[in-house]
């Protein structure tokens, strides 16, 4: 049960004040300097690979870090070794790598509040659970698993959420010591009190839950040993010294639980703030069953990591703007923790390939992206054409930069520039004297033309000047109209009839091959 206590909030950032504001509706706040050490984390749980959701939740922790001179950190929940997934650890530091958002903090990189994963932290989950135990904030439960199976089915039976009846908080301590001697096995749960305090979150401002009238006591260790995640948590979040813990609202109804333990342990809680779930477009659920929420698939489908960032933050709040094209450092630097509101992030995955092709083309311009993106598509070509190329020109630096510039801003994604309607720039194209005849007689003319064209140009080929060229040129064939003069050219230049304009084109291959590739409609139409 939620109680709003008033209609306005609020917010603190570790020393900061923000100002008052209406809890409904989007609303204008400023935040001033956050003061003293901020540490955050992300930590996420390895029984799958890192998805959507959760890489938005890591950049908004990394974007907090970063704004105000924090430490970002990433710990990896993997107490519930049942369901751990093989590689799964390995690969969410990988892809938070991979995006540009890396820990300072984690198991690869080590820090000073390690280990950062939680199966080797599990002494001290045992002596905060045994510190609950004699100070009577938990105790043992003895309860099987039939009988907790017996409890559920009833409630359900009578249409009530099941919840454990809190039967072993009331075993006498000689009940308890004779079960402990007899080796039964056994959990620890925390006895929730009522009287919840209220606490201010960053985003969803004053709330409450009382906890202790709609669940039974929670488990904090389980009869494997494990700590559950409402134990681990504070303990590691305490231990690792986090300021502000930002996570999914899912988790804002158990933030009150957490509370009364970090109050029965006498510790200082972090400041809370939930962040609004990210949805599909229409306003459904994004499940992990939809294959194409997984990092490494956008990875291995050639998004650039600056797109997904942008897109997870477009679609959402946060910043002092909302646009396309956003970098990581811009990100950064709008990034107003109290423009955040309570409204889910409705994600249009359909836009995505508008976000890559803008990232693409800022990268195109930057020249040290650039000399990425030229390695990266030289792997490609080699890749599709390896056995097709005559020309390892093709190849060099210079000559893919200059497709590159040429493309910017047409092409969504690198991988698009292997496809077959660009083949031509890799491979020389074949066509037949068949296809030739059918646009015009005079081939041979007009290839003569064209390779006088290219002796008359001595400077650099430009798009603009060789349009006005093509112009001037299709002029000078006596039965042949423009449009077929343009489409002979396009197919000795690729062998297509689509693509980008023959002046592209020509820019794109040079002059000498060009000169090659006229020279074989000139061998072509006399043997015709």
């Amino acid at each position: 049960m939620s109680l709003w206590l008033n209609s306005y909030r609020l917010l603190t950032l570790r020393g900061s004040v923000l100002r008052r504001v209406p809890l409904q509706g989007a609303v204008s706040r400023c935040c001033s300097s956050v003061q003293g050490d901020v540490r955050v984390r992300f930590a996420p749980s390895p029984t799958g690979f890192l998805h959507l959701g959760g890489l938005r939740t890591a950049l908004y922790n990394y974007i907090f870090a970063k704004k105000y001179g924090g430490v970002f950190i990433l710990r990896l929940e993997d107490t519930d070794q049942s369901r751990l997934v093989p590689g799964a650890a390995e690969s969410i530091e990988d892809m938070l790598e991979w995006a540009g958002i890396p820990p300072d903090e984690s198991p690869r990189r080590g820090g000073p509040h390690g280990p950062y994963l939680q199966s080797q932290r599990l002494d001290l989950y045992h002596e905060t659970a045994q510190q609950l135990v004699e100070s009577g904030h938990a105790y043992y439960c003895f309860c099987s698993s039939q009988r907790l199976e017996l409890l559920r089915k009833e409630a359900l039976r009578s249409g009530e959420i099941p919840r454990y009846d809190n039967r072993c908080r009331h075993l006498q301590p000689d009940q308890v010591q004779e079960k402990l001697a007899q080796g039964t096995s056994r959990v620890i749960r925390f006895r929730l009190e009522e009287g919840v305090k209220p606490f201010q979150d960053l985003i969803f401002g004053w709330n409450r839950h009382e906890v202790a009238q709609v669940e039974g006591d929670p488990v904090v260790i389980k009869a494997d040993g494990f700590p559950t995640y409402h134990l681990a948590n504070i303990v590691d979040d305490h231990y690792m010294k986090i300021s502000h813990v930002l996570r999914g609202s899912e988790w804002l109804i158990s933030t009150s639980k957490h509370l009364l333990m970090y109050q029965a342990l006498g510790w200082k809680p972090p400041t809370f703030g939930h962040l609004p779930l990210l949805m599909n477009k229409d306003g459904s659920k994004l499940s992990k069953r939809q294959g194409d929420i997984f990092i490494q698939n956008f990875q291995r489908d050639g998004v650039l990591p600056e797109a997904l960032l942008d897109i997870t933050t477009n679609c959402g709040s946060g910043f002092n703007t909302n646009r396309l094209g956003r970098r990581k450092d811009e990100l950064i630097s709008e990034f107003n923790p109290s423009r955040i509101t309570t409204h889910s992030a409705l994600l249009d995955l359909e836009k995505l390939p508008e976000f890559n092709r803008i990232h693409l083309q800022q990268q195109i311009e930057d020249e040290e992206q650039c000399r990425l993106l030229i390695n990266d598509l030289r792997g490609h070509i080699q890749q599709a054409y390896a056995a097709e190329i005559q020309d390892e020109e093709v190849l060099h630096e210079d000559y893919i930069r200059r497709v590159l510039q040429l493309r910017k801003g047409h092409i969504s994604f690198l991988k698009e520039l292997v496809n077959p309607v660009y083949s031509y720039l890799w491979v020389r194209p074949s066509f037949s004297s068949q296809q030739v005849a059918e646009l015009t007689t005079e081939a041979q003319h007009i290839a003569s033309l064209v390779l006088k064209l290219l002796a008359k140009r001595s400077e650099e080929l430009s798009v603009d000047r060789l349009n006005k060229d093509l112009k001037a040129l299709a002029k000078q064939a006596e039965a042949t109209k423009y449009r077929e003069v343009m489409k002979l050219l396009r197919l000795a230049l690729s062998g297509l009839q689509q693509g980008p304009s023959v002046a592209e084109m020509m820019v794109s291959l040079g002059p000498e091959e060009i000169s090659l590739r006229f020279q074989k409609l000139l061998l072509l139409s006399d043997k015709s």
